[in-house]
């Protein structure tokens, strides 16, 4: 049996027809929605025939979720596991988002599906959740009294600033990374031995690169 198949233009395709769609999902989702792509143009986009495409999803609902299961498995790796930053820095580092940056596709997806129950609308659930548990054992290693509501606070301001930045076509990350410093070191005793002295009062940090905003 041939490993090939033939795609929409009669083209040979190998087997990778599965990941071929699933990014193309992940360019056309993130740059014109979830609603506004049909499964044509995924098909066309991802170079397979839309009877390969039901074999490998048995719909959109099911290719949505898995876009958004695959999207960012690590939640935020590039802020939270960087060793050259102190906790403080780390909780920082998460509001340098350079403006360009699409729209949080978890935010996008649950906006667009107008479903709780849809499996995707799980997935984003489950990562604005981890990120907030990510932001609050980060404020716990850098000494906040109470890091969970920190890492509320903090996401809260995250989630924000994305959608201002979006709705106004103008940088909100600034403002609200100068409103998280105050957060921060409110919630912080100034005498916490995971903090340096010479780390408070700094609004920022270098740029680092942030996924699945």
């Amino acid at each position: 049996m041939s490993e090939l198949e033939k795609g929409p233009t009669g083209r040979r395709r190998g087997r990778g027809a599965r990941e071929r769609i699933l990014s193309a999902s992940q360019q056309l989702f993130r740059e014109q929605g979830i609603n506004r792509t049909g499964m044509d143009q995924l098909c066309a986009a991802a170079q397979v025939s839309k009877r390969t495409a039901y074999q490998h999803f048995t719909g959109k609902d099911e290719l949505v979720a898995e876009y958004l299961r695959r999207f960012d498995p690590s939640v935020l790796s590039g802020v939270f596991d960087r060793t050259d930053l102190t906790p403080r820095e780390r909780l920082l580092a998460a509001f340098d988002v350079p403006p360009t940056t699409p729209l949080c596709p978890y935010i996008g997806a649950a906006v667009e599906l107008h479903d709780p129950q849809h499996p995707a609308s799980q997935y984003a659930r489950d990562y604005k959740k981890a990120v907030a548990a990510r932001l609050a054992d980060t404020a716990r290693e850098a000494g906040a009294a109470e890091p969970e509501q920190l890492g509320e606070q903090l996401a809260l301001l995250i989630d924000g600033a994305a959608a201002r930045t979006r709705v106004l076509d103008a940088d909100a990350f600034p403002t609200a990374a100068a409103i998280a410093a105050v957060l921060i070191d409110n919630a912080i005793p100034a005498s916490s031995p995971r903090q340096s002295s010479d780390d408070r009062g700094t609004t920022g940090s270098a740029p680092v690169p942030v996924g699945g905003r």
